[in-house]
């Protein structure tokens, strides 16, 4: 279990300056990056025990942060 968080700056560090435009020009990717940001967090934050979860709720976090993480990288290799 990491302890790190995934931000997608760390996640895909040589597409900063395309995610912070696709932000601005694209609504549905602005939501998927605040989807992402806000599960990577509740992640985060259970994994270090500042807000504990049961395991089985923990994973399905994961679950939703990956397929999250893919359909931006979708956006993001398309472009």
């Amino acid at each position: 279990m990491s302890h790190t968080p995934h931000e997608l700056a760390e996640e895909f560090p040589d597409k900063v300056e395309q995610m912070h435009e696709l932000k601005l020009s694209d609504a549905h990717f602005a939501r998927l990056a605040d989807a992402y940001h806000e599960i990577n967090r509740q992640v985060h934050r259970a994994e270090t025990n500042v807000e504990p979860m049961e395991e089985l709720a923990e994973v399905e976090l994961r679950k939703k942060r990956a397929a999250l993480k893919d359909q931006i990288w979708g956006i993001l290799s398309a472009a």
